[in-house]
């Protein structure tokens, strides 16, 4: 009865190697206490196969030998080593925007590893770097990394990590790609993104004013609908309200005065075109809505003198 049981027992044990030497399902299942040994030496083997690779020269195929560490034996003490080797002697033989990939497998899986900092900021500098076309992709005509991809890689940036500052500046990042790109509807929702998700980040401040950037941009290139514009001021103010010592504060302000003049400028013109369709009881009341926006100044005088001509009381 006794050789049974342990008959029973090796078969458990080898059935939970055979499971964790055949792929990566095995990642939520802790290995049975009679196979991690066996893990544990198997695991070692290959690593030491693939740093004999590596000290030889053959980075490709040490870097082969960490992969299949890592995907084989996830629970085995070197797993996370080989994962981030492999990242590393990816990112030296030039395949990049693999590595960032490989980067981000291992920050998600091993996040109390020593070297979480230092994939983060590996993958950082390679999103950076594509970004600014230093990284070529491509098995025949080499190309910059495409506008879909750059994105994504900010957005595995931010995913990967949202609680450490670097996600912030991801999400700022990618609001800029957007309006880089003319994409303002993307953009503006991008930046409110981060400054609802990110509101005490050092990029918070500079989103919450992009918003109304962008607004008042669309709307010096023709877009004049009245509540685009109506919005960038609501957004200027929030910077105004929410960041009172921010380095855009005079921008703001500044800002605001224009919107304020096209407000009384539109209602001008608005009185204006009432005017020559005989309509003076509208045409007044826009120009007393001159009066009320504008206390003084050109358009202020204009409103008057054409009010004083109309009879208005």
């Amino acid at each position: 009865m006794i050789n049974r049981v342990l008959f029973c027992l090796g078969c458990a044990s080898f059935a939970t190697f055979a499971l964790s030497s055949c792929g990566s399902n095995v990642n939520e299942t802790p290995p049975l206490v009679g196979a991690v040994p066996v893990i544990s030496n198997k695991a070692k083997e290959l690593e030491q196969e693939a740093i004999s690779a590596e000290e030889k020269g053959k980075l490709k195929r040490a870097g082969n030998l960490f992969k299949e560490l890592a995907d084989r034996y996830p629970l085995a003490q070197q797993a996370a080593h080989a994962r981030f080797r492999q990242a590393e002697i990816l990112d030296h033989r030039g395949k990049r925007v693999e590595a960032f990939d490989v980067y981000e497998q291992f920050i998600k899986n091993h996040q109390g590893n020593a070297q979480y900092s230092t994939a983060l900021t590996k993958m950082s500098s390679i999103a950076n770097d594509a970004e600014s076309g230093l990284i070529k992709v491509g098995l025949l005509w080499k190309t910059k990394v495409d506008f879909s991809r750059l994105v994504k890689m900010q957005e595995k940036m931010r995913d990967a990590a949202p609680e450490s500052p670097m996600a912030a500046v991801a999400q700022s990042k990618i609001a800029h790609l957007y309006m880089k790109r003319g994409k303002a509807t993307e953009a503006i929702e991008a930046f409110r993104k981060l400054v609802l998700d990110w509101p005490d980040s050092p990029e918070a401040p500079e989103g919450q004013f992009r918003i109304g950037y962008i607004l008042t941009d669309q709307a010096k290139r023709g877009n004049q609908d009245k509540g685009n514009l109506d919005r960038a001021r609501e957004a200027y103010q929030d910077y105004l309200n929410r960041y009172p010592d921010g380095k855009r504060v005079a921008e703001a302000r500044h800002e605001l005065r224009l919107l304020e003049q096209q407000d009384v400028q539109r209602s001008l013109e608005v009185a204006e075109f009432y005017l020559r369709k005989g309509d003076t009881e509208s045409a007044r009341f826009y120009f007393k809505e001159v009066l009320h926006l504008s206390p003084s100044g050109p358009l202020h005088d204009a409103a008057k003198a054409r009010l004083q001509s109309l009879g208005a009381p």
